[in-house]
């Protein structure tokens, strides 16, 4: 009994030390690499097992280069890092290309070699146009214009006061005149009644 127990113990130990590099290398011992373009600049990746297709779930160590179309400017070496705005499979560059055509190849070391490269053409952005700075003076309002008088309101012209008119001769004025004449009358009356004795004499 004790034999039994005893050897499927070592039966339970051998299968745990086989078992052991099978789940080790149960996604192989290579990865694949999808360059999958470009975002504002940054290069993004697809890295899974070759074998089964999963995500990389380990750190990767790989390393990034670039190559423009005429073979007159390169980029790099950068490394890769994870993607938050990607499904787990994805990983991009904190750095950026410049506007162009390149040549991208993607190199991964570690957990498992793998290899993957893509022409990418990054456009130029324009810039945004600058908006006019708001002039930080408040408006003057403008003088508004005197409302024009229509026929029937415009004002009606007040006649100038006439002049007062000259008093005339007052009663005492008159009665003055009249007693001037009457003693003139009398004086010639009796001027010819002087006159007329003294022819008689």
């Amino acid at each position: 009994m004790r034999i039994r127990i005893a050897f499927q113990a070592v039966l339970t130990a051998l299968g745990l030390i086989l078992l052991s590099p099978a789940a080790a290398y149960a996604h192989g011992d290579t990865v694949k690499v999808v360059v999958t373009g470009q975002r504002e600049g940054h290069i993004t990746a697809d890295i899974t097992w070759e074998n089964d297709g999963d995500a990389v779930s380990e750190a990767v160590a790989a390393t990034v280069n670039a190559v423009s179309g005429d073979g007159a400017r390169t980029m790099g070496p950068w490394r890769l890092v994870r993607d938050p705005a990607a499904a787990p499979a994805g990983w991009t560059t904190a750095e950026t290309l410049a506007p162009g055509s390149w040549k991208v190849s993607v190199d991964v070391g570690f957990p498992a070699l793998g290899h993957g490269e893509l022409e990418v053409g990054v456009p130029v952005v324009d810039p945004a146009p600058a908006t006019g700075t708001p002039d930080p003076r408040p408006a003057t309002p403008s003088a508004a214009p005197a409302p024009s008088r229509t026929p029937a309101e415009a004002p009606t012209p007040v006649p100038a006061p006439e002049a007062p008119a000259e008093p005339g001769p007052g009663p005492a004025v008159w009665w003055t005149t009249a007693g001037v004449a009457a003693t003139a009358l009398a004086g010639a009356a009796v001027g010819i009644l002087v006159r007329r004795r003294r022819g008689r004499r």
